[in-house]
């Protein structure tokens, strides 16, 4: 079941369908990493550098002035990976945006005979958003202390976004369908289903470049996923349209 609404959703990442929202996706998740990057740089350049060099770095003598090239190595390091651990609720934040037009898009292309979806108020779809961004941050956070234990680090990072990705698409997509209270019932009764699904996201996202598509990516495996599933266990009733 997983793995052919992966194959679907796949499949409609490059459809001509799926194109418009594909560069916006694409556009604005780039910007926002892009605003990112200057902001955690000019923010370590204007508190942490100075610290390091009077702190850690002082009257260094001319033959050791290699280790301010190591450290500021190890700082651009540093930098790139607060940006990899912030790709996650960067894009579940875009995804928020436009999840609905994803679905849109798939419920017209592959399930044309079924009655569509109602779209998300815009208000709920932000507070939705910035809700699940904090929450993210804080999984990740917490993923970027156990980076340290070797044989849990990677592990940590694939169950902490698997849970938290797959909690989140599947219910923007569920809720297009469902009630707030009805769709979290939903994902919570079939919770090992979405959770497998989510891990699917993460290595996903685990990929560089291809990870950008994420968004579009997640939100298609939850539409075709949560249609699977509401075939599947009929006796939560949709809501009417």
């Amino acid at each position: 079941m997983i793995l052919h609404a992966a194959r679907l959703s796949l499949a409609n990442l490059f459809a001509p369908e799926t194109r418009g929202v594909f560069w916006k996706v694409i556009g604005l998740t780039v910007l926002a990493l892009v605003v990112i990057w200057f902001g955690l740089r000019e923010t370590f350049v204007a508190f942490a550098w100075p610290w390091l060099q009077g702190a850690v770095m002082p009257d260094l003598p001319e033959w050791a002035g290699w280790l301010t090239f190591v450290f500021g190595i190890i700082a651009s390091l540093g930098l790139a990976l607060g940006l990899a651990l912030l790709l996650a609720p960067v894009t579940a934040i875009i995804a928020g945006f436009f999840l609905d037009d994803v679905a849109e898009v798939i419920e017209k292309r592959d399930y044309p005979a079924e009655p569509p979806g109602t779209a998300l108020p815009l208000g709920q779809a932000i507070s939705g958003s910035i809700k699940f961004l904090g929450i993210v941050i804080l999984g990740n956070l917490i993923a970027l202390f156990l980076l340290f234990i070797p044989g849990v680090n990677l592990v940590a990072f694939f169950l902490v976004n698997g849970y938290l990705l797959g909690r989140e698409f599947f219910e923007f997509a569920a809720m297009r369908y469902r009630t707030p209270a009805e769709a979290r019932l939903f994902r919570a009764k079939h919770a090992s289903t979405v959770l497998l699904a989510g891990l699917l996201v993460a290595a996903f996202l685990a990929i560089p470049i291809v990870n950008l598509l994420t968004p579009l990516f997640a939100a298609g495996l939850m539409v075709h996923l949560h249609k699977a599933l509401s075939r599947k266990d009929s006796g939560f009733s949709l809501r009417q349209n």
